[in-house]
């Protein structure tokens, strides 16, 4: 008998593809590690791993094994959705993985709407960058993310998340108060190409997609300076180090002194947020009231065109996102 603890960790191992990332990651030491997955081979009677330089790989074996551990641990997490709706469990706790302007304009209005509706919710925040909070529910270190798309992100039919589509929203240019295409109402991105730049940094999904844009606009940007917060890259943009683009809610509430936003024309980056749990959670009676509220948050927040996003659309598919 196969034991399903141990199919956690198979993934984990999968996912991290390094014994030590995958104990850290489930909080446990690579020797236990390495243990419950020397016992799993033993209780399937196949080799399922091996060594590929410092990291592990899983062999044919291993990959028919993750494909059903991903449906026995989703069918798990609907065993507990429906035995807490069982119990009517309407008090509990949520943790949520989000990036700071996911928090500021979505999640801290969501969380005022579950205090009026859902008292007995309590939401645990945890501030996590867009490709960090994903991993953080694969392993359960949290029950929501609230992500972005990135290369890189897991991909179409990924058998391991439910999501909830929530908002999508341009980058603006942002220009010192004296630059040459300040005149200008919108900013073609590959007038930009000679500029000194202001990025985040590597691995930052805001980053990828500011770097893809620029790919497809023809050029490869000259970044001098890097920043995550996007308060301290306007500041660097307002004193001349150079140019960039900034989401545009993260523009929101920061004093912008010395500089100039405008709209991008060409090809342009764009951020897709959506909030994701592990799939059979979807409909947990504590994750469902907080997926909602996020959706409710998300529907005040205008799309690049105008309209108004799908949020609260369900969907176990990615937006579509640079690879």
């Amino acid at each position: 008998m196969i034991d399903p603890r141990r199919l956690r960790i198979l993934r984990a191992a999968a996912d991290h593809r390094t014994v030590t990332a995958a104990a850290a990651a489930l909080y446990l030491t690579p020797s236990a590690v390495s243990q419950q997955l020397a016992a799993l081979e033993q209780e399937t009677g196949h080799t399922l791993l091996t060594r590929s330089g410092r990291g592990v790989r899983l062999t044919p074996a291993g990959e028919i094994l993750l494909e059903h551990a991903n449906e026995v641990l989703a069918q798990l997490e609907r065993a507990e959705a429906e035995l807490a709706a069982y119990a009517d469990g309407t008090a509990g706790e949520v943790a949520v993985a989000a990036f700071a302007t996911g928090i500021a304009e979505v999640l801290a209005p969501a969380i005022g709407r579950l205090a009026r509706r859902h008292p007995g919710i309590r939401v645990r925040v945890r501030d996590a960058e867009g490709d960090e909070s994903l991993p953080l529910v694969l392993d359960g270190g949290a029950d929501v993310a609230l992500a972005v798309e990135y290369r890189g992100a897991p991909r179409e039919g990924d058998r391991r998340l439910a999501r909830v589509a929530l908002y999508a929203e341009p980058f603006d240019a942002v220009l010192r108060a004296g630059h040459p295409l300040v005149p200008e109402r919108e900013v073609a991105l590959a007038a930009l190409a000679d500029s000194d730049w202001i990025g985040q940094s590597p691995g930052n999904p805001c980053q990828d997609m500011v770097l893809f844009a620029c790919e497809l606009a023809g050029f490869q940007p000259r970044i001098v300076h890097v920043s995550d917060d996007f308060r301290a890259v306007t500041a660097l943009v307002g004193a001349g180090a150079g140019v960039a683009l900034v989401p545009r809610s993260a523009l929101r509430g920061i004093e912008l002194k010395d500089v100039v936003v405008r709209p991008v024309t060409g090809p342009a980056a764009f951020r897709r947020v959506f909030a994701a749990v592990r799939r059979g959670a979807e409909d947990h009676p504590l994750i469902r009231p907080v997926l909602d509220a996020l959706a409710e948050s998300a529907s005040t927040m205008a799309v690049a065109d105008g309209r108004r996003t799908d949020a609260g659309r369900t969907d176990t598919r990615p937006v579509a996102a640079p690879r």
